[in-house]
């Protein structure tokens, strides 16, 4: 009778387990490199949601494991993955919507200025179609400050002096690049360290966390403080199927938990990442080259209207509101 008892209490023991364990959910993310600034915000997001559902709804962060950083949004398209990060500079044939926030010089002066003007353009309905072909929803932006660039070899102290230089540069920055002569050469930022130290690219245009993530700053002699030709934007997008099988708790607790992530994301930015940069150029005895306004005026006219007037046509022919969409940037930006 004892054994029959235990038995019993056993196997509703082992039931309930397996019950609590299927009504869990848990999402995979894949991401790139290693933790950093450019991902605080997916760390914290993970942490919130835990928090939020009581550990009832989970996300593993891949680092790498699950997909290729240019493969990500095919990865979301098929539900390999229920979330991941991407640039829209990896693939502007297939996001070309949201690669109206890489055309340079649109002024953007803070992170909080590219999460507002990105989060203005992610909820613009012909972006959500957009992005829609591949299954995916626009959570959230991993805003980043104005690129710049740092190289090996001779540095280049005026404009003219990038003639011929071999530069990492993706999207609008690439564009911007090509105006000066430079020759933009567009690869993902796992990549970069090698092109540079076997010689393929004598400079890289990259956001502070990510030349010292990916090590460019260790062979570097020359750094540009003020050329700001413009940012990448690097969404994080959630398989619409997964998202609309969450429950009304589980949707909540992740959707509602954006916004801090983001506030995490800057504040994490500007205390740890920026705080360490200049340090690390005096630390490398990197030279730091400042342009005259002038220069800077130059470049600008040289770059702006044309690659903007460019980019509304080309959009244009792909069935986008073209102007609609780089009229709302200007004017989200303005106010």
């Amino acid at each position: 009778m004892k054994h029959t008892i235990f038995k019993t209490a056993t196997v509703a023991a082992l039931t309930l387990a397996f019950g609590t364990e299927a009504m869990a959910t848990e999402w995979n993310v894949s991401v790139w490199g290693k933790r950093r600034a450019f991902t605080e915000h997916v760390e914290r997001l993970a942490e919130l949601v835990s928090e939020k559902t009581n550990g009832e709804f989970t996300m593993n962060i891949s680092y790498g494991g699950l997909s290729k950083n240019k493969e990500n949004l095919d990865g979301i398209s098929i539900g390999a993955f229920e979330m991941a990060q991407f640039c829209a500079g990896y693939h502007a044939d297939k996001n070309p919507s949201i690669t109206v926030l890489e055309l340079p010089f649109l002024g953007v002066s803070s992170l909080e200025d590219e999460v507002k003007v990105s989060m203005a353009v992610y909820n613009h309905p012909a972006v959500k179609a957009d992005l829609a072909r591949w299954n995916a929803t626009l959570l959230m932006p991993s805003p980043l400050p104005q690129y710049n660039i740092v190289g090996i070899g001779d540095a280049p102290h005026t404009l003219a002096d990038f003639d011929g230089l071999t530069v990492r540069a993706t999207g609008g920055i690439g564009k911007a690049m090509a105006a000066v002569n430079a020759v933009p050469t567009s690869m993902s930022a796992t990549e970069v360290r090698q092109a540079m130290d076997s010689g393929v690219v004598k400079a890289v245009a990259f956001a502070p966390h990510a030349h010292m993530s990916f090590g460019t700053v260790e062979n570097a002699s020359w750094w540009t403080t003020n050329l700001n030709p413009g940012t990448v934007n690097c969404p994080v997008v959630v398989n619409s199927d997964a998202l609309a099988d969450l429950s009304d708790s589980e949707r909540e607790a992740l959707l509602g938990s954006v916004d801090e992530a983001l506030d995490h994301y800057i504040s994490f930015y500007a205390d740890q990442t920026m705080a360490a940069w200049g340090p690390k150029l005096e630390e490398k005895g990197i030279e730091q080259i400042t342009y005259d306004a002038d220069a800077l005026s130059a470049f600008r006219e040289a770059v702006a209207a044309p690659a903007a007037q460019a980019w509304i046509a080309e959009n244009n022919a792909r069935g986008l509101p073209a102007q609609e969409l780089y009229d709302l940037v200007i004017t989200t930006l303005a106010n």
